[in-house]
């Protein structure tokens, strides 16, 4: 590690240097203030312009700085206009900088290059980096949640884990539904390597304006610029917090009570049994309690920024160390990051940005942990003395805790992505860039299980089937790259009126990766010796060796038009051919067009500071597909007959297409951003409609074909998001003291199945060997496809008159169920569609308060309109398995009957309506309190800013779902929203500091 950590730093130091050379000149001294406030500003960067010679302001605003007599200071501030101010033989300047009018200048990137928020004709969304930064997670992706109109983001508590992020609802259901990740120009699938204090802000392209990026971007498009040196003295900073996490809403199952009277009903042979041992043990375990733990958690930040006129750098270095709410489970990260521009001459620029990231994880079994927690007998003890309570010889479950035990799994990643690129000016107007990008990743991983018996050397009481004969070790090693190369040239220029930029260029990419992996027994329990070969070469073993390789061709185009600064026209196009089809190439494009209506005359004494009506419409593609997908492939070591001789041959056993094509979106939006009251009121609006078309789906094939799958992938499925979006700011002072913020955001999205072109609908999930979720024409994907409980039988009267059960016999307590086709009985063509987890509505709202040096913030975030079905109910193994406590107190029993809740829940209940609940819910994202350090603790401190801050994540929740959390992460898109073996979603509480020099 101290090597690594050697050679990277000698690495970074060379990618920027510093002049430090001062020439000798008088002082010059002054103060700065805000032009409309009067206020003194700290930090001001003061520099000699054509010189590195420079200086901040203090925490009275004022400077000195030596310089010639001729020369120029140039005063630069974020959120204020630059202001150059000659020095004309004074010796003291009184300079006053104007505030930027943010919402008409804000620079947002589009791909390939900025523009001014004002002449965008698609709907772009931006989130400034500072908003980032106060919550305490991992990834910025999560930090996004809640914060932008159309962007859906559902993130787990488990320590690594990738959140997904839906813009503008799942467009894809077998070529993905995630986002491309721009990171300076690097194209990714993931941003876990991305620490969130480097970032200047994130752009959201949620229309066809990301058509730019081609096959990439059907699903939108997520770019993220992070921080770059300025010219001025070096600003080192520092940021950290420290706290711990806790599961948000720990599930309550039944105890040791409420588990016998179930039993009672549900086993009774069980309890009449001879082996009554665990009933004599007292007490009872909360297996979710005795899988868990509070979870320490720490980040800390720091960097170093500054650089003169020809030469800028920023550096910085992060580490996260954060434990998992489930015992075992931790998580380390380091990142470096250098970003680096040096101006060769004055037409020529030099820039690098590199990040370096190295994480360690020791991951758990999640599903295998949390299927038997639920299931779990709470007459047995975890753990006595150290021995484990053995509920395997009680009701065929393993001890989770065990489980945790005699695991050991870990996971070493290493992480270089960045590129280096070159910007020439001929001319002033002309612009060539050339970019090379590079992610690439090295990743090692090596899973332990300990062997272990099933008698009274491990267990309080032996017998049972929980057991590892062997002890056994899996490694695998695998890295990927992927590389781009951008050549782009733009012209930009004003001819009178006329405002003109038109780029053009090529992109190519390849990306590469591979693995080998291989499995051992009888590795000895010293991780000193966790290698292959020390395990049994005379048992049999299992290696594996694969990789993929792509490759994409690209030549992009596009045009933006401006008249007088209210008349906008775009257009772009790009022609993409990819390795991943037979027909290689495609043709996507956007056109947009806008309207600035506040630059009208009739306007421009308004109330309006800016009001812009716009709308566009495009094509992307989607190739987000294997490899091989179209490649009839053979598989080899299969046995055959050679005459009487029985040889190993290859057979082809599988059916493909191998005319596949694009899956391609057209999006039309219209939209509306405005401005009120001295922008102090803010906000857009927006109407799309999104229709994936040539969609990939699986269609059946008859058994005769010989396909083992019996599936045939094709171009057969087409979807529709439609929807509205709503975003709202107030920002605005109450006097010198006293000013606050309110933002809210409000999404309505309709998702459809609309043509499965002689497909037929996909089942997914599973209960009991029965799907729950079916993807048809005129539904949403991944809908609930259930039977329809209509209560439960009172009086065996009532259950001998009903139609027949084909799942379960009918009797008093038991579910009773609509007979949809009145054919008498009820059986799987009695099911109906019984709604989605895809939300109608989504948004959030937050709150921003500043007293003096104090302040608080709160983020809100949620959804509502979308259905929750509770899996962990439905999925009993067996009829010894646990309940929970709330289905406990409310089933039917002869003493206290029930209408909704029946006496037993076996594995022959089928799924229905009866485990569908309310998914929505609103959550207290984020709590925090700060304090800022006046000026003159500051000053004794020799400090330019200081800050401390209380925060909170996830602080509550109001819900109406009876399990842990309506926020399912699941990256199976068919069986989203069944809750069935999720990691607990976390609550945090943290204490920070952001300290400047």
């Amino acid at each position: 590690m101290k090597r690594i950590l050697t050679i990277s730093v000698l690495v970074l130091s060379c990618f920027f240097f510093v002049n430090t050379s001062f020439a000798q000149n008088a002082a010059v001294k002054g103060k700065v203030t805000d032009a409309a406030t009067g206020e003194s500003l700290i930090g001001v960067s003061v520099l000699v312009k054509g010189t590195s010679t420079g200086v901040q302001t203090d925490v009275n605003g004022a400077f000195s700085v030596p310089a010639p007599a001729n020369a120029t200071l140039v005063f630069t501030y974020i959120g204020y206009t630059t202001q150059e101010v000659p020095v004309n033989n004074q010796t003291t300047l009184a300079v006053k900088l104007s505030p930027e009018a943010k919402e008409l200048q804000q620079v947002v990137v589009i791909g390939y290059g900025t523009q001014k928020k004002r002449d965008v004709t698609g709907s772009v969304a931006s989130v400034n980096g500072d908003q980032l930064t106060k919550q305490p997670v991992q990834t910025p992706t999560q930090a996004l949640q809640g914060k932008v109109a159309g962007v859906q983001v559902i993130s787990s508590g488990q320590p690594n884990s990738n959140p997904i992020l839906r813009i503008r609802g799942t467009g894809s259901v077998l070529a993905g539904a995630n986002p491309l990740y721009v990171v300076d120009g690097v194209l990714t699938d993931d941003i876990r390597n991305v620490n969130n204090a480097d970032i200047v802000s994130i752009d959201v392209l949620k229309d066809a304006s990301a058509a730019i990026y081609g096959v990439r971007a059907a699903n939108g498009v997520v770019i993220i610029t992070t921080k770059r040196g300025k010219a001025g003295p070096a600003v080192v900073s520092y940021d950290a917090n420290v706290g711990f996490r806790e599961v948000a809403n720990q599930i309550l199952l039944a105890n040791r009570q409420q588990y016998v009277d179930y039993l009672n009903v549900a086993s009774p042979t069980k309890i009449a049994s001879d082996d009554k041992s665990p009933l004599t043990i007292p007490g009872t375990t909360n297996w979710a309690q005795a899988v868990s733990q509070k979870a320490f958690e720490t980040n800390h930040n720091v960097s170093v920024s500054g650089g003169g006129e020809k030469n800028t750098y920023f550096i910085s270095a992060n580490y996260i160390d954060e434990n998992g709410v489930i015992k075992t489970n931790n998580f380390q990260r380091f990142t470096i990051r250098a970003n680096n521009d040096i101006h060769i001459s004055d037409k020529l620029r030099f820039s690098d940005q590199m990040s370096l990231s190295r994480n360690t994880e020791r991951p758990v079994d999640v599903a295998g942990i949390y299927g038997n927690v639920y299931r779990a007998a709470p007459i047995i003890p975890s753990i006595i003395d150290g021995k484990y309570g053995n509920t395997s010889a009680w009701s065929n479950v393993g001890n989770p805790l065990l489980q945790l035990d005699k695991k050991n799994n870990f996971t070493l990643n290493n992480r270089i992505q960045g590129n280096v690129a070159l910007d020439y000016n001929p001319v002033k107007w002309l612009t060539y860039h050339s970019a090379f990008n590079l992610d690439a990743r090295f990743n090692n991983q090596k899973n332990y299980s300990y062997q272990f018996a099933s008698d009274a050397s491990t267990f309080t009481v032996g017998g049972g089937n929980q057991r590892q004969d062997n002890s056994s070790l899996f490694v695998q090693n695998d890295n990927a790259y992927q590389y781009q190369w951008d050549n782009t040239i733009t012209f930009d220029r004003t001819f009178g009126q006329h405002h003109l930029t038109v780029l053009g260029g090529m992109v190519t990419e390849k990306g590469r990766s591979n693995f080998i992996n291989g499995t051992r027994q009888d590795v000895p329990a010293n991780p000193d010796q966790w290698f292959l070969d020390q395990g049994n070469p005379n048992v049999n073993t299992i290696d594996h060796n694969g990789g993929d390789l792509f490759t994409r061709e690209s030549f992009v185009g596009r045009v933006n038009y401006s008249f007088a600064g209210k008349y906008l026209l775009s257009g772009s196009l790009r022609r993409d051919g990819s390795s991943r089809f037979q027909q290689k190439w495609g043709t996507f494009y956007t056109v947009g067009a806008g309207w600035v209506l506040s630059e009208e005359n009739f306007l421009k004494e308004s109330i309006f500071t800016n009001l812009k009506l716009r709308a566009s419409y495009g094509e992307l593609g989607n190739d987000n597909i294997g490899s091989s997908l179209f490649v009839v492939t053979g598989t080899p070591y299969q046995p055959y007959y050679f005459g009487s001789t029985l040889v190993a041959g290859t057979v082809i056993q599988d059916i493909k297409n191998t005319n596949l094509k694009w899956e391609t979106t057209d999006q039309l939006d219209i939209g509306i951003d405005y401005g009120f009251l001295n922008n102090r009121l803010t906000g857009e609006a927006d109407y799309y409609n999104k229709k994936v078309k040539n969609a990939l789906t699986n269609i059946p094939l008859p058994g005769i074909l010989g396909d083992p799958d019996n599936l045939f992938i094709t171009n057969a499925a087409s979807y529709r998001n439609s929807g509205v979006e709503v975003a709202l700011r107030w920002n605005d002072k109450i006097n010198n003291h006293i000013g606050y913020n309110i933002g809210f955001n409000l999404s309505y999205n309709k998702n459809e199945v609309i043509g499965l072109n002689g497909g037929q609908a996909i089942s997914a999930g599973g209960a009991n060997g029965q799907t729950i979720t079916r993807t048809d024409n005129g539904h949403p994907i991944a809908s609930y496809y259930v039977l329809q409980a209509t209560g439960v039988f009172q009086t065996a009267a009532e259950a001998a008159a009903a139609p027949t059960n084909t799942f379960e016999a009918n009797h008093v307590g038991g579910l009773k169920y609509a007979d949809i086709n009145n054919d008498g009985k009820i059986d799987a063509s009695d099911r109906i569609y019984a709604g989605s987890y895809q939300p109608k509505y989504y948004g959030g709202f937050n709150l921003g308060l500043n007293y003096n040096n104090f302040d608080i913030s709160a983020d809100f975030y949620g959804n509502w309109g979308n259905k929750i079905y509770n899996g962990k109910k439905n999925s009993r193994g067996s009829e010894n398995d646990n309940i929970e406590a709330s289905y406990a107190n409310s089933r039917f029993t002869t003493t206290k009957p029930s209408s909704t809740d029946p006496s037993t829940i076996t594995q022959t209940t089928p799924p229905s309506t009866y485990f569908i609940e309310s998914g929505a819910f609103l959550r207290l994202n984020n709590l925090t309190f700060g304090y800022s350090l006046p000026a003159d603790l500051l000053k004794r401190a020799g400090l330019a800013k200081a800050r401390i801050f209380l925060t909170s994540q996830n602080l509550f929740t109001a819900k109406r779902y009876s399990g842990q959390s309506p926020e399912l992460f699941s990256t199976d898109i068919l069986s989203q929203g069944i809750d069935a073996t999720n990691y607990p979603v976390t609550r945090t509480f943290a204490l920070g500091v952001n300290v400047q020099f």
